[in-house]
């Protein structure tokens, strides 16, 4: 498998709150997706990871790799506060693997391991120390009694399930005090008895995104903010976020929104108006649909305007709505006034924003059908894999 024909797909870990604690990173390639120690897709997400120290500022990228195919260079060059090496009881033997697993975790890396059973983590209890996962598929045996294993550990050390398919399984799993991987996230819908209709909140962020659509003055847009004090808030904790990398802090809201412009302000609005469904809101549906609007923007700078690239951000949210809102998103569509490249995009995956959403939508399934969607536009497996990986880094590192 070379390097141009893998394109990255991530399946992300949740805590019991839903929050995405961080991503197993695997690479798809001829309709399958590799997930397995060592390889060329191994080494092309070590590439991708080197040297990223000063992007990744919060969240955590599980690799599996074992240390057969972990070179010491490697090892040099991946951020260690944001990887975690996962590891199978066999790369834990051999006594030169074991001395590469305990150096990378020396300057600040995280193991985890995988495939155990209750038999080989009470032989090998001096391992235990080092770990900070364990990861268990869905109905494993000794899903218990590990359980309680890892809850007695001091320093503690986190159980995992892996591939949880829905969310009443994620419920069941959580309910025990476990994480879970959530391999269908980005196509499941949490169940919401929520009467489908926008609440207030969400009718004055629309007021403000309507404002911001005419231009309106700032002094005006700053009034309507300070009338809501916690609206203000959540601005200012958004641009002062590490996503911004900006070297100083910005205390006003007129200061804030001169310092966005109208159109980062439409898209700070955006993420708010998605986070006003309380009845059914989930942080890690927010989180990936942040992730497909930064996505499908990055992918668009290389051939469109900077205006267009930013209507492509809105189009990667949008097309989330109905997921974290619990409507139609026409409903929303018939609110504002949205240019007819995007509405197109959303409703049919037309026009010249549609196929970017189709090959960022194909980035988050298993299928592999990725590659399909970049060679229609061009694009290099390299090239789609640094947008989707600074997409990943860039709403992690976020805050509303």
């Amino acid at each position: 498998m070379s390097r141009e024909n893998s394109f990255l797909f991530r399946v992300p870990l949740l805590d019991a709150k839903q929050h995405v604690i961080g991503y197993r990173l695997a690479c798809q390639s001829d309709g399958a997706v590799n997930e397995t120690s060592g390889g060329a897709g191994a080494d092309q997400l070590l590439a991708l990871l080197a040297g990223r120290s000063g992007e990744i500022k919060s969240g955590l990228f599980f690799m599996e790799t074992g240390p057969a195919g972990l070179p010491e260079e490697a090892v040099q060059t991946l951020s260690p506060q944001a990887t975690v090496l996962v590891l199978k009881p066999s790369d834990l033997i051999a006594d030169s693997h074991l001395a590469l697993a305990a150096s990378f975790r020396d300057k600040g890396g995280v193991l985890a391991l995988r495939d155990a059973d209750l038999a080989f983590l009470k032989a090998n209890e001096q391992l235990l120390p080092h770990l900070s996962y364990i990861f268990l598929p869905h109905g494993h045996p000794d899903l218990g009694e590990i359980a309680g294993l890892a809850r007695r550990r001091q320093p503690d050390m986190a159980l995992v399930v892996d591939n949880i398919s829905g969310w009443q399984e994620f419920d069941a799993c959580t309910g025990s005090g476990v994480h879970g991987i959530f391999r269908n996230l980005c196509a499941a819908r949490r169940a919401t008895s929520s009467p489908g209709k926008l609440g207030p909140q969400a009718q004055q962020i629309l007021q403000l995104m309507h404002m911001v659509q005419g231009d309106a003055d700032i002094r005006h847009l700053e009034k309507v903010l300070k009338s809501d004090v916690a609206l203000s808030y959540k601005l200012l904790r958004y641009i002062n976020s590490a996503g911004f990398g900006l070297e100083f802090e910005i205390d006003s809201p007129r200061h804030a929104v001169a310092m966005l412009g109208y159109a980062p302000m439409f898209r700070w609005l955006l993420l708010l108006l998605v986070r006003t469904n309380t009845v059914a809101f989930s942080p890690a549906l927010m989180q990936a649909a942040m992730v497909r609007g930064r996505f499908a923007e990055l992918l668009g700078q290389g051939f469109l305007s900077r205006r267009e690239a930013e209507n492509l951000f809105v189009v990667g949210m949008f097309s989330f709505l109905d997921h974290l809102l619990g409507i139609p998103v026409q409903e929303v569509l018939r609110q504002l006034t949205l240019p007819e490249t995007v509405t197109q995009a959303l409703l049919s995956r037309e026009g010249v924003y549609g196929p970017v959403l189709a090959l960022v939508e194909a980035s988050e399934q298993v299928d592999g059908r990725a590659a399909h969607f970049a060679q229609a536009l061009s694009m290099t497996a390299t090239h789609v894999n640094e947008a989707h990986l600074s997409a990943l880094a860039w709403a992690q590192n976020i805050k509303l």
